[in-house]
């Protein structure tokens, strides 16, 4: 099929989403800022993950990255040209105190400032995420997320941002798929700081869900008028067979992928009937911790890229659930072999319609990697165009069936650093030539531009 026929087929307008709906792109500090070492910047646990042999493909590292640190007028311009009116960034913990707590670095703050002020003399409304992965390798040394402590260092850093920034940014994100930075980072090991110890993961989990309700405290009190949101990475899972043992794996796989963070933020605690070993947790508990993990956020970010085929595995410990690669079912992949499965996006607003406490649901993250070519300035990237109008198709049926969704941020705006992954899984709108730095804008950005332009038409 032809780039125009499958362009052709997409007839929706950005305004056909409703005037209040949001439009956006999402991005991490430490895959796009590069300046790892420079103005006073401390360790985070990403930039000694990477000087692990093996740890990164290729063994590469965000020491550079896209040096949004340096050409952040540049890409906003951009974004500016693109019609892009919300932009969603992080903030580099490590970046404004550099050993994680106590002296606090003033050049980091001044480079925000100037993001921020950047951003709003262009008409682009500042989404801040107060944590995406990067915590300081400073208190790694001290547990990291596995010392209750981190709730003092958490409420310190929080409290910061919002007194630096506050008074300009009111749309606010407390952690990034908290299920992926413990998990990755303290149990599987494959993201930093590489724990893969149960009882690591156990403690990481419970302080990550307590800060998310802490963080969103501390935002309210300081900033008025704030809209305070936090976000959490879920997957459609389906049968592999329709057995009842697969049917109970992905149950398990559920609890675990879909449920742990966002329960109890609602009040109804950890999902710890489809896995029990999740009652170890307690052991962690304090008294008035689960009221304490309660928080009424304004919004929830769901970010969607897939789904996971679950089959019953007597081998996998804790969840005898196994997924099946998506490159062995015959089925459209991309490059991080994900299936490329848009209802996923609609059955994953749908499951989080039915918590019904939740106000507001946004997608802060939904895109794809290719493998993009760069020829005479183009990249025809048909496969992702073809990617975001079906998942976007998916997310206005939501609407049109009295789904709760009241956004979209796409992933992401120039290509980066990919964690593990490193630089081969390209997500941008924008294409980057890593060697020279220099910017281009693929055809999926140049049709964005011309669907988000319907916004004012």
């Amino acid at each position: 099929m032809t780039k125009k026929t499958k362009q052709s087929t997409f007839k929706l307008k950005a305004r056909d989403f409703g005037n209040n709906f949001v439009w956006g792109v999402s991005t991490a500090a430490y895959q796009i800022e590069g300046a790892h070492n420079i103005d006073g910047k401390g360790v985070s646990i990403w930039d000694v993950f990477t000087t692990k042999k093996g740890a990164i493909q290729q063994n590469e590292n965000a020491n550079t990255a896209v040096d949004f640190y340096h050409k952040y007028k540049e890409d906003i311009l951009l974004m500016k040209s693109m019609n892009i009116p919300n932009f969603r960034f992080s903030l580099s913990w490590s970046r404004l105190i550099p050993n994680g707590e106590g002296e606090i670095n003033l050049e980091g703050i001044n480079f925000y400032n100037r993001v921020i002020d950047f951003c709003l003399e262009c008409n682009i409304t500042p989404w801040i995420t107060l944590y995406h992965w990067d915590l300081p390798q400073a208190l790694e040394e001290k547990g990291g997320w596995t010392n209750r402590d981190i709730l003092e260092w958490f409420e310190n850093y929080a409290s910061l941002c919002a007194k630096q920034f506050g008074d300009r940014v009111k749309h606010w994100m407390v952690l990034n798929e908290p299920m992926v930075f413990t998990g990755a980072g303290y149990f599987l090991g494959v993201h930093a700081p590489g724990q893969k110890r149960l009882k690591k993961f156990l403690p990481a989990i419970h302080h990550a869900v307590l800060c998310q309700a802490l963080g969103g405290r501390i935002l309210r009190n300081l900033i008025p008028n704030s809209v305070i949101g936090t976000t959490f990475s879920c997957s459609e899972v389906t049968p592999y067979r329709n057995t009842k043992k697969d049917i109970f794996a992905v149950k398990k796989a559920d609890a675990l992928l879909n449920r742990l963070f966002i329960e109890p933020v609602l009040g109804l605690g950890y999902p710890t009937e489809k896995v029990p070993v999740l009652k170890q947790i307690k052991t962690y508990v304090h008294p008035n911790d689960m009221e304490n993990a309660k928080f009424e956020f304004d919004f929830i970010g769901v970010q969607n890229y897939t789904r996971e085929v679950i089959k019953h595995s007597y081998y996998v410990p804790y969840i005898y659930s196994k997924i099946v690669k998506a490159s062995n079912r015959n089925v459209k992949t991309t490059l991080m072999d994900w299936e490329v499965y848009p209802p996923s996006i609609y059955n994953m607003i749908k499951q989080f319609n039915q918590y019904k406490s939740i106000k507001k649901i946004i997608i802060t993250e939904n895109g794809a990697a290719f493998n993009d070519i760069l020829q005479n300035g183009e990249i025809h990237d048909v496969d992702r165009l073809n990617y975001f109008q079906t998942y976007l198709q998916q997310v206005y049926k939501a609407k049109q069936d009295g789904l709760n969704v009241e956004g979209y941020f796409a992933w992401t705006f120039t290509d980066n650093f990919e964690w593990a992954e490193g630089y081969r899984p390209r997500f941008g709108l924008v294409y980057v030539d890593f060697s020279t730095q220099k910017r281009f804008i693929k055809a999926s950005g140049k049709w964005f531009k011309k669907f988000l332009k319907t916004l004012n038409n």
